[in-house]
């Protein structure tokens, strides 16, 4: 059960994470949920909705809503009294400076660009999580933006486009992300170049050299002693 106060003078601004499934609850003032990272799945008094990267969500006061996070899911959550703009369920676009206004001390600004944004018209959810388990378990293959497009059951314009709104980068500019992740985690395990370039989908140990130099400002003797890789961009 949501713990926010039902008599909300101002709105509140919180992040929270999101994995798993939730009962379904419903409150006496309205939310406005943005997605920042992962595919947040909810049923709003019946109906399917869901919040990710490229969308926002109003969700009416006193709604039924349940949610689920296949993966972990972060969200954020605008809780504001019921009022003109928060009384229907919709999903909204987002501006593309609304993250400047994230902030707690913000919440009523960022509330009111955000009840004043467009409303979408729906739309199929992007599911990121089995196309990344997909393409991981596969970084030696030459993928193309037609396959990535199919495993996801888009076609290649579409998908561009879609995929553009949730993470904000080109489809193949992610699986260089997710390669070059890897080869960072490998070289740290102590792999050798040849072998680590070969398993991630490079054709030489120069060309994954290259690679992590000119997009990580890396070489191969820091790798193999400096700090763990930062996780990879999950969506």
């Amino acid at each position: 059960m949501d713990s926010t106060p039902s008599s909300l003078v101002s709105p509140a601004l919180s992040v929270r994470t999101y994995r798993g499934a939730y009962d379904a609850h419903s409150h006496e003032h309205a939310q406005v949920l943005v997605g920042l990272q992962g595919s947040l799945q909810l049923e709003v008094d019946g109906r399917p909705a869901f919040v990710d990267p490229s969308c926002g969500l109003v969700i009416p006061a006193g709604s039924g809503h349940e949610y689920l996070a296949e993966s972990a899911v972060r969200v954020l959550v605008v809780d504001c009294a019921a009022a003109k703009g928060t009384d229907r369920l919709r999903r909204i676009a987002l501006g593309a400076g609304w993250r400047s206004g994230a902030a707690p001390e913000d919440a009523e600004r960022l509330l009111s660009e955000l009840v004043g944004a467009p409303t979408l018209q729906a739309r199929r959810r992007l599911v990121l999580d089995d196309l990344a388990k997909t393409v991981d378990a596969a970084l030696h293959r030459d993928w193309t933006v037609a396959e990535l497009a199919s495993l996801c059951r888009f076609s290649p314009q579409r998908f561009r486009a879609r995929f553009a709104e949730v993470t904000g980068m080109p489809p193949l500019a992610w699986v260089r992300q997710r390669r070059l992740d890897a080869a960072e985690r490998l070289l740290r395990a102590g792999l050798p170049l040849e072998t680590a370039a070969l398993q991630v989908g490079y054709a030489s140990a120069s060309a994954l050299c290259f690679a992590l130099r000119r997009d990580r400002g890396l070489g191969v003797r820091q790798l193999r002693s400096g700090p763990p890789v930062r996780a990879s961009l999950d969506i």
